[in-house]
């Protein structure tokens, strides 16, 4: 099962670290390619990528990421929508 970062119950044990590598699947696109969002360090702060999917597969392994869910992924996009309009999103 893969690691998942508890966003809604901090610690300061998950303070940034930039040694925590975090990944975001978006999608994997019909010629194979995945698309995904990488951070280190705070899963709030990433850059979009996008590789073929065995190269995605051994991108997460040598990272060793740890993978945001979708209840994770909702919660960053409400705080990301917060700061840049100001407000949760809906």
């Amino acid at each position: 099962m893969a690691k998942l970062y508890d966003l809604q119950h901090p610690d300061p044990a998950q303070a940034f670290d930039p040694s925590k590598r975090f990944v975001r699947e978006r999608r994997e696109r019909p010629d194979g390619f995945v698309e995904f969002d990488f951070a280190i360090g705070d899963p709030g702060l990433a850059v979009e990528l996008m590789l073929p999917r065995a190269a995605f597969d051994e991108f997460c392994r040598v990272n060793q990421v740890i993978r945001i869910g979708d209840a994770q992924a909702v919660e960053l996009d409400r705080d990301r929508a917060k700061w840049q309009h100001g407000e949760p999103a809906e």
